[in-house]
């Protein structure tokens, strides 16, 4: 069931709360009088809007500038991805993609300005609080619970994005704040608080529980490196925790049902913001607005080639054909075989050397089963092959199957009803394996990984031929069946005869020679064995690499590389492998610590001007 899809109509029904400002000291214009909604039916609404801002959708900006899945700052930015498309195309992402950005980038603008609304409309719910008289204690503290997880999540994207930024709650009165604190401490009491009175169950699955707090207050202590910390949360998180709607954390059985909307709110789901698909509106606001660009260009999908992985990305999940562990320093010596230059009416083979399945779950490329659309067409899907590289996303795509419950075509790029992940479990199981290494518990971090890796080894996360089977132009058990089945350039047909699937190229099907034909690809993955995390260094790195293979495309990496303090080294080899290969990233220099966070945006800069003193409220970050 999803919630909280339609917060912004409730929202905007009750009381236009907060229009979106650029400053931080213009009054809200349009709400309503707290006479009205001091009442717990006021500051349900209230809450109800402030979940609508998780979104960030129509608050400032293009929706992908403040996409709550990060795409752009994570992803892009930490080398999983390309921005895609073309060069002209969204310009202001490529100063990201290669690290030139600077303070006049809008996006960082938008962002700001989106995280700012949200933070808002939490604090007006805690304001409000002290004048209901018609909730409980125990109901006030549970919404106020709420609305502290929300503002927690915010910030805590704002701090890892900027780092030092103004905290405002709900005693500000002067809202021209210095960023001259560290809120780390603001975060973790939010966190805490939602911890300590929010419900282990709710009545909406959308809504924030007691262990959803929990993990992110793990997560809170992870990024300041408290060990002890976060050990003590992820221990309770990890056996004890259960969803909003009651179910025991654990990971999902198949990897591909993570990326599912037919298996949303399980299991691994910590905490998600809630997506729908075609809700009536007319529009695709409630359906994953943000990553509407990104999708394979040319295709069913319409629009628009963005967000194309990298092959450093990909060559990450080649494995060692003997023990099926990563290559972890050798992965791009040998890189996975692609169609690159290569056109879709023309002969290519498959990459035959081991894999990790999660590779096929995660990027589309040429001949593999595109979830149920068929083999990926390779170039025919690709807006500029040159520019960007092969590649196209799959883990927000919609199934073929399923387009009618999942997909929103009310615009000119697809909505979708897949939910916004958060936190997820494998991501809390691999956090908690960064805290057991650095406090050397070694083999109790060596059994985190290795329960996300035995996923991967299931053959049920595996790609293979059955997928294209629901959509083929035919299956049969011969080539002769094949050459008979009227196919057209494009139309496949999965031969049960040979376990394998054969595209029709070029010309007419009773020719032989005009078919490609696509085996399953070889997958190879294995746990590591007892004893081989030998020390806090080697430890670390498998981790660090597991999160990669795992979280890649989820908008983790670049925030992943800054904490570690590796990013200098990763993305600058990055640059320097990928740029070899695409002029997007060509010429791309990360220099740490200036590029381990965001420029604080000159647009804000400007407006909240000067103190007493002559001096700006708002400092920029060193070296921008």
């Amino acid at each position: 069931m999803k919630t909280y899809t339609w917060t912004a109509l409730w929202a905007l029904a009750v009381a236009v709360l907060f229009s979106s400002c650029d400053t931080l000291d213009q009054p809200p214009r349009g709400s309503l009088s707290e006479q009205v909604l001091a009442n717990r039916a006021g500051a349900e609404a209230l809450l109800v809007g402030a979940y609508g801002a998780l979104d960030a959708r129509g608050i400032a900006g293009s929706a992908w500038e403040t996409s709550p899945d990060n795409w752009i700052y994570g992803s892009v930015a930490g080398g999983d991805a390309h921005k895609g498309s073309d060069a002209t195309d969204q310009p202001a992402i490529n100063a990201i993609a290669d690290w030139s950005v600077n303070p006049s980038n809008g996006f960082l603008n938008s962002k700001w300005r989106a995280a700012y609304e949200g933070i808002s409309r939490a604090n007006a719910v805690l304001a409000l609080l002290p004048q209901v008289t018609d909730a409980s204690d125990a109901e006030k503290a549970r919404i106020a619970g709420e609305a502290r997880f929300i503002r927690g999540h915010i910030y805590f994207d704002l701090k890892k994005m900027f780092n030092m930024v103004p905290w405002i709650d709900e005693t500000t009165e002067d809202y021209r704040q210095p960023n001259d604190k560290d809120i780390w401490p603001m975060i973790e009491a939010d966190f805490q608080f939602a911890m300590d009175n929010l419900p282990e169950t709710q009545p909406e699955v959308g809504r924030a529980n007691k262990w959803a707090a929990a993990a992110y207050l793990g997560k809170t202590y992870v990024y300041q490196k408290k060990w002890e910390d976060a050990k003590r949360i992820f221990d309770q998180v990890i056996t004890q925790g259960v969803t909003s709607n009651g179910i025991p954390y654990d990971l999902k059985p198949r990897f591909q049902d993570v990326f599912d909307p037919r298996y949303e709110n399980g299991s691994e789901d910590v905490f998600s913001i809630q997506m729908t698909g075609n809700d009536g509106t007319g529009s695709i606001a409630n359906s994953n607005e943000g990553g509407m660009l990104n999708f394979p260009y040319n295709s069913p999908f319409r629009c628009c080639g963005f967000y194309q992985p990298t092959q450093d990305l990909v060559n990450s999940y080649r494995t060692d054909p003997n023990t099926g562990l990563p290559l972890i320093n050798a992965y791009n010596n040998n890189p996975v075989k692609s169609d690159q230059g290569i056109g879709s009416d023309q002969p290519f083979t498959l990459e035959e050397g081991t894999l990790d399945p999660r590779l096929d779950w995660t990027v589309g490329r040429r001949g593999v089963p595109y979830l149920d659309w068929g083999p990926h067409p390779g170039r025919r899907w690709i807006r500029d092959q040159s520019y960007a590289g092969p590649y196209s996303p799959k883990k927000n795509v919609y199934w073929q199957a399923t387009q009618d419950q999942f997909y929103n075509g009310n615009s000119w790029a697809p909505g979708t009803a897949q939910n916004v992940s958060i936190i997820r479990f494998a991501d809390v199981l691999l956090l908690a394996a960064e805290a057991e290494a650095n406090l050397d518990n070694y083999e109790k971090a060596r059994e985190y990984v290795n329960r996300v890796r035995a996923r991967a080894a299931n053959p049920e996360s595996w790609v293979t031929n059955k997928y294209n089977e629901a959509f083929a132009k035919a299956v049969v058990g011969s080539e002769a069946e094949m050459l008979a089945s009227g196919a057209q350039v494009g139309e496949w047909v999965v031969r049960t005869d040979r376990n394998s699937t054969f595209v029709l190229l070029r010309g007419t099907a009773d020719n032989i020679n005009n078919w490609q034909e696509y085996t399953t690809p070889n997958y190879k993955v294995e746990e590591y064995p007892v004893g081989s995390f030998k020390g806090r260094e080697d430890a670390l790195e498998k981790i660090y690499f597991e999160r990669k293979l795992e979280l890649a495309m989820e908008g983790h990496r670049f925030f992943d590389l800054s904490r570690w303090g590796i990013a200098e080294k990763a993305l600058n080899d990055f640059f320097a492998y990928e740029g070899s290969l695409y002029p997007d990233v060509a010429g791309g220099r990360f220099t740490a610590p200036t590029n381990l966070y965001f420029p604080i945006p000159q647009r804000q800069i400007d407006l909240m001007g000067t103190n007493e003193a002559g001096e700006l409220i708002l400092k920029q970050n060193t070296g921008y």
